[in-house]
């Protein structure tokens, strides 16, 4: 059976450095930091006190009250992004077939702060009272739920939740679909919500956030000798996946080719990563095979680089050990810098990042660094502070979750 290619025809995000696609780039390429004092809830007695948090966000500028009060926020995100998705591709004016659009959508947690909310309430009250939308705000599977109502898709709808590489997980499977014949069109992408106590509080229990309270804007700080730990950031990014000769029949704008993805399992904890970056290796190599592709073949490799200690160095030495001398021509860098983890949605805003790293030519900063950190190569490029004019034909991403689950997709020129 040939399988059939997969492009991209739209994109939206919202995130802590843009409420829309075009907002996001282009603070992403002027290294801007998205880190600020938490606003949504008091922080007094919180180990951290800042996080990457949507601006500017008011749900009454995109939904009504009655719309509005039915999802969580972490679902608000989803159906922002998605509709600014769709719109860019014109699959609704083009009147695709409906019964071959799917959705798939990722969230590592899904509707916490419904559930944090609703909970409370029943233990400050001890009364077993809950509002009725308890369940479908809360569960994570109702983003994609919402958005093939919004548009009657009827194809393929599903969530994928494997931590922080839910939203990657959502992308690979969608361009699965597509290229064995089950959808001509797939609304993909990953939302979360988690700036909220119980999240802020569980991630401080495991002593994975950064406390960095006196500098918010510096404290995401990957590769760097400083770094303390993640900065918690939300938001929400969707990508219109499309097959190929679908796309070019109803004269779709193709921004590149989603070209291969690749998974392993580190199977080594519950938290921390492989040592040597055995998982992360694996997923690179699974994905370039599954491309079709070498190592010499990339350009570019938007890192996973939450800033945590471990995790940032066992990811590059994976990088080193794939790509050998090739890894220090290639630009790398950790957009996490700017806008934070966003958890389940982290996988596809930096999959839109790298996406446009092919687009225009650019890659974004890793912003915030100051000190060198010896146990790094010093002779791979991780774009340190200000972006880098390079011509990209070929940009990976990769996403890796709690649980040990990687994920790595490959998108190219067309």
């Amino acid at each position: 059976m040939e399988l059939k290619r997969v492009v991209v025809t739209g994109f939206g995000a919202i995130t802590p450095i843009g409420n829309n696609a075009c907002e996001y780039w282009e603070n992403l390429v002027k290294g801007v930091s998205g880190a600020a004092p938490i606003t949504l809830f008091d922080t007094t007695n919180f180990k951290t006190k800042f996080a990457c948090e949507v601006k500017n966000f008011n749900p009454l500028n995109y939904f009504d009250k009655k719309e509005a009060k039915k999802m969580d926020r972490n679902t608000q995100f989803g159906m922002i992004a998605a509709k600014e998705a769709v719109a860019h591709s014109r699959i609704i004016e083009d009147q695709v077939n409906k019964e071959r659009v799917g959705v798939i959508w990722g969230s590592g947690i899904g509707g916490l702060e419904t559930f944090e909310h609703e909970v409370l309430e029943w233990a400050n009250t001890d009364i077993p009272r809950f509002n009725p939308f308890f369940i479908p705000k809360m569960i994570a599977d109702i983003t994609p739920g919402h958005i093939s109502i919004e548009y009657g898709f009827h194809g393929p709808n599903y969530a994928t939740v494997s931590a922080c590489a839910s939203s990657a997980n959502a992308l690979i499977d969608a361009r699965m679909l597509i290229q064995l014949g089950k959808a001509d069109v797939i609304v993909c992408g990953g939302s979360e919500a988690a700036v909220t106590a119980s999240g802020v509080g569980g991630f401080n229990a495991l002593m994975a956030l950064s406390t960095r309270n006196d500098d918010p804007k510096t404290a995401s700080r990957p590769f760097d000798k400083d770094r303390d730990g993640f900065v918690l950031g939300e938001g929400a990014g969707c990508m219109i996946i499309e097959e190929y000769e679908h796309a070019v029949k109803r004269g779709a704008t193709i921004y590149g080719e989603l070209k291969g993805g690749g998974l392993s399992a580190d199977a080594h904890h519950m938290t921390a990563p492989h040592p040597e970056g055995l998982g992360a290796y694996l997923v690179m190599k699974n994905c370039l095979d599954d491309a079709g592709l070498t190592t010499q073949d990339v350009d570019h490799i938007n890192m996973h680089g939450t800033s945590t200690p471990l995790g940032d160095i066992a990811e590059s030495n994976a990088i080193s050990k794939l790509l050998g001398e090739h890894a220090f021509d290639i630009q790398i860098n950790s957009t996490k810098s700017m806008t934070g983890h966003l958890l389940g949605a982290a996988g596809v805003i930096e999959a839109i990042a790298a996406l446009g790293t092919i687009t225009h030519g650019i890659v974004p900063p890793t912003i915030n660094h100051f000190t060198d950190d010896e146990k790094f190569d010093q002779r791979l490029n991780f774009t340190f502070n200000t972006a880098a004019k390079k011509e990209v034909n070929v940009a990976m991403s990769n996403t890796f979750g709690f649980g040990g689950h990687n994920a790595c997709v490959l998108l190219s020129k067309l």
